[in-house]
C-alpha cells in the first residue's frame, strides 16, 4: 500500500512540470483592429490633456488595436499631466507613446507620459528626462543656502514618488526615473533603450509597428497579443478650438499676447480715434486672460506688469527726465519673470532671453517713440483758435470811430481801433480780446 501510494506521489510531482508548461501555454488573446493615432506636439495642458483623453475614448470606442501616441513636448502643467496618466492607466486598449520625430524631446512631463505606456518607444536622437521642477531662469530653483524652496521641494517629492510608482507599475527602470525628477537626468533614445528605460528605437511609424507586432503587453484585461502589421491607421485630429487653446496656453505666447494688447490700448488712448489698434489690443487681452484663466501665475507678477505699462504710459504726462521710463522697463522685466514662475504647479517656463527680453525691448520702443511724439505736440505753438488771428490783414467792413466791424479770415468781427479806420481800409490784427478784436491801420504795401 505504501509503494502504491508512493509511486502515485512520485507520478504527480514529475507530470507538475508538464502541467504547468501546459498551464502557461495557454493561448493569449489577439488583438486586432485599427491603429488609432494621436499627436502631441507642444506643451501638456488642459487643451492637449483634454484631447489625448478624447483619443483614449475614442480608441476604445472603436476597438482599436492600439492608440499610438506620437509625442514631442517640452513639458506642461502637473495637473494636465495626471489626468493624462489617470487616463492612460485605466485605458481598456494599450498605449504605445513614440517619442517622434528625430530629435523630439520627451522632457519633463513628456517623461511622466513615455513611462506610463504599454509599450515605450523613441526615435534615434531623440531624448528623454529632466524632469526636474524649474523655476526662475529655467534651472532648478534655489532658495536661502542654495536649498530648494519649500514649495519646490514638495513638488519635487510628489514627482518623485509619482513617477516611481508608473516605472513600477509598467516594469521600468524605477532608479532612473527618480534621478529624471530629484537630479535633471536625461537621456538618448539609445542610452534610454539600455537602461530600460523605454522598449525599443524605431526609425518611423511603420518600422515601430512592424516591431511590436505580435508583441504581448500585459493589460488590466490580461496579456494581449498586439497585431499591427498592416492594420489600418485612424488619425484624431484635434478640433479647432483645441488647437487654438493648445497654442494660446503657452506661457511664451501668452506674454506676446499681454504685451501686444497692453501696447494696442496705449496707441488707442495716445491718439483716439484710430480704433484699430485699440480693437487688436483689446481682442490680444482677451486671449491672454484665456491662457492665464489656465496656465498658474503670480498676482505679484501681473501688477509689476501693470504697473510697468502704467510709468511707460506716465511719461508723456510727466517730466520726470526718463526715470519713470526706466522703472517702468525694469517693472515690465522682474514682472514678467515672476508671471509664470510657479514650479510646484507647472514645469512650462517663460524664455527669459528669447521672448520677455525682446518683447520688453519692443514695447520700451513704442511707447518711447508714442512719448516722444506727445511731447513734440506739446512743446509745439498753438495753431488754432482765436489767437492764430494775432498778426493778420482784414479788411473794415464798416468805420471804425473807435469801434466797427472787420472781415478778417473769413469772419466779421467786432473790433476797435485807436484811431479812426475807414470802411474798406486794409486793418492789422493787434489782440484778440474776448470775443472782440482790436486793430490798427495796416502800413502800405511797399
Amino acid at each position: 500500500m505504501r509503494r502504491a501510494l508512493a509511486a502515485a506521489v512520485l507520478a504527480l510531482l514529475a507530470a507538475a512540470p508538464a502541467l504547468a508548461a501546459a498551464k502557461g501555454a495557454a493561448p493569449v488573446p489577439e488583438r486586432r483592429g485599427t491603429v488609432a493615432v494621436a499627436r502631441i506636439d507642444g506643451s501638456i495642458n488642459p487643451a492637449s490633456s483634454d484631447y489625448l483623453q478624447r483619443a483614449i475614448e475614442e480608441a476604445a470606442a472603436s476597438d482599436a488595436v492600439i492608440l499610438l501616441i506620437e509625442l514631442d513636448t517640452p513639458g506642461g502643467l502637473v495637473a494636465s499631466t495626471q489626468d493624462i496618466i489617470q487616463a492612460m492607466l485605466a485605458s481598456r486598449v494599450p498605449i504605445v507613446v513614440y517619442v517622434a520625430p528625430q530629435g523630439a524631446w520627451a522632457g519633463s512631463a513628456g517623461t511622466f507620459i513615455t513611462l506610463a505606456g504599454h509599450v515605450a518607444a523613441m526615435a534615434p536622437g531623440s531624448s528623454i528626462g529632466a524632469a526636474h521642477p524649474v523655476g526662475i531662469g529655467g534651472g532648478p530653483a534655489e532658495g536661502e543656502g542654495g536649498r530648494p524652496p519649500v514649495e519646490v521641494q514638495k513638488a519635487e517629492n510628489l514627482l518623485a514618488s509619482f513617477i516611481e510608482s508608473i516605472a513600477k507599475k509598467r516594469g521600468r527602470n524605477v532608479q532612473w526615473a527618480e534621478k529624471a525628477v530629484r537630479e535633471s537626468v536625461a537621456a538618448t533614445a539609445e542610452e534610454a533603450l539600455a537602461l530600460k528605460v523605454i522598449d525599443l528605437v524605431a526609425r518611423d511609424r511603420a518600422e515601430l509597428l512592424e516591431w511590436i507586432d505580435g508583441r504581448i503587453v500585459e493589460t488590466d484585461q490580461g496579456p494581449q497579443r498586439l497585431l499591427t502589421a498592416g492594420a489600418p491607421q485612424h488619425e484624431i485630429e484635434m478640433s479647432l478650438l483645441t488647437r487654438i487653446l493648445n497654442v494660446v496656453v503657452d506661457p511664451n505666447v501668452a506674454m506676446l499676447l499681454l504685451m501686444a494688447g497692453l501696447l494696442g490700448l496705449y496707441v488707442e488712448f495716445s491718439q483716439p480715434g484710430l480704433v484699430l489698434p485699440g480693437v487688436l489690443g483689446a481682442g490680444c487681452l482677451i486671449l491672454a486672460m484665456i491662457a492665464m484663466q489656465v496656465l498658474p501665475f503670480s498676482w505679484v507678477g501681473v501688477l509689476l506688469v501693470l504697473l510697468g505699462a502704467g510709468l511707460l504710459v506716465a511719461e508723456g504726462f510727466v517730466s520726470s527726465f526718463g526715470v519713470l521710463f526706466g522703472v517702468g522697463l525694469g517693472c515690465l522685466l522682474i514682472g514678467g519673470m515672476m508671471l509664470f514662475d510657479r514650479p510646484d504647479l507647472s514645469d512650462l517656463k517663460l524664455d527669459f532671453w528669447g521672448v520677455l527680453v525682446p518683447v520688453v525691448i519692443g514695447f520700451g520702443l513704442c511707447a518711447g517713440l508714442l512719448v516722444y511724439a506727445i511731447g513734440r505736440v506739446a512743446r509745439r505753438a498753438q495753431t488754432a483758435g482765436a489767437e492764430q488771428l494775432v498778426g493778420m490783414i482784414g479788411v473794415a467792413s464798416t468805420r471804425l470811430a473807435p469801434s466797427g466791424t472787420v472781415f478778417v479770415h473769413g469772419e466779421y468781427w467786432n473790433a476797435d481801433a485807436a484811431e479812426p479806420v475807414e470802411a474798406n481800409e486794409r486793418v492789422e490784427l493787434l489782440a484778440v480780446e474776448g470775443l472782440r478784436l482790436r486793430v490798427r491801420r495796416a502800413p502800405k504795401r511797399s
